[in-house]
């Protein structure tokens, strides 16, 4: 498995994937239906679905491949594989909100290693480097060829005025009340899992997740905040968070920039 190809086919896949996404958001309407589980769908899921898995068995015929939206197939037995949500944050597309995402990941013994979280709407595009660290890349963002980057790398927290970032449709009164044991100077709300690249640009410092999500909302975002020198960690133990799991579901867990003084549960 050449990494460099792969990170290489990742954005690519995510940027036409993205653009398949903006097709559908730039018309008057468009349907929404639900999944069995209530959760929204609509036609750019599956367009951006279709794009990527197309691609990613085209490319690695052998590896296990996991999405959102074919994850009632999945009978993971594989300590590598990939996985993707081909529109994280459908409830920020259908409100036309902007805050949605492409994220495709490779997972190797439980850790995402290399990632890809692409913000259509907004032009951002984050992705994690064969050889390690992190960029945002800028300009055109041409799906054959990358343009300018610039590295980005978590920033020194401020424990006397933390900036933090939370769910902008999940938003609870434990999380609230979570948020509120710390020292915050700013906090914003944020769809999707641009929450992780914010920590990871240096434009957050935390972001605390006390609800449900799946492995595949956030393990592209997790490389990528990991190879921006930040980490991921469940609340109840503060071990890292591991994917995997049966069922594909995360615990609560909370997203850091090192040296942020973790209040004591």
């Amino acid at each position: 498995m050449h990494r460099f190809d792969m990170v290489s086919t990742l954005r690519r896949l995510a940027i036409e994937a993205g653009r398949a996404i903006m097709d559908v958001y730039e018309r008057d309407e468009f349907a929404v239906t639900e999944k069995a589980d209530q959760s929204p769908v609509t036609e750019a899921d599956l367009l951006a679905d279709g794009i990527i898995s197309d691609g990613l068995r085209a490319g690695w015929p052998d590896l296990t491949l996991v999405t959102e939206e074919q994850a009632a197939t999945h009978d993971l037995n594989a300590n590598t594989f990939l996985i993707v949500d081909p529109l994280d944050g459908t409830k920020e597309f259908v409100n036309r909100r902007g805050d949605f995402t492409v994220n495709i990941a490779l997972v190797e013994n439980g850790t995402p290693t290399l990632g890809v979280v692409y913000a259509p709407a907004k032009g951002r595009l984050f992705l994690t480097l064969a050889d390690g660290g992190a960029v945002e890349e800028t300009g055109a963002l041409d799906p054959e060829t990358m343009g300018e980057t610039r590295a980005i790398c978590v920033r020194r927290p401020d424990n006397s005025a933390l900036f933090v970032v939370a769910s902008k449709s999940h938003r609870s009164p434990e999380l609230e009340d979570y948020i509120g044991r710390y020292s915050v100077a700013d906090s914003v709300a944020a769809g999707s899992s641009l929450k992780f690249c914010l920590v990871a640009a240096g434009e957050a410092d935390f972001y605390p997740r006390l609800g449900p999500t799946m492995e595949w909302d956030t393990a592209a975002g997790h490389a990528v905040l990991n190879a921006a020198g930040g980490t991921v960690l469940n609340r109840d133990d503060h071990t890292p968070l591991a994917y995997g799991k049966p069922g594909f579901r995360n615990p609560h867990f909370l997203a850091l920039a090192p040296g942020v003084d973790l209040v004591a549960e």
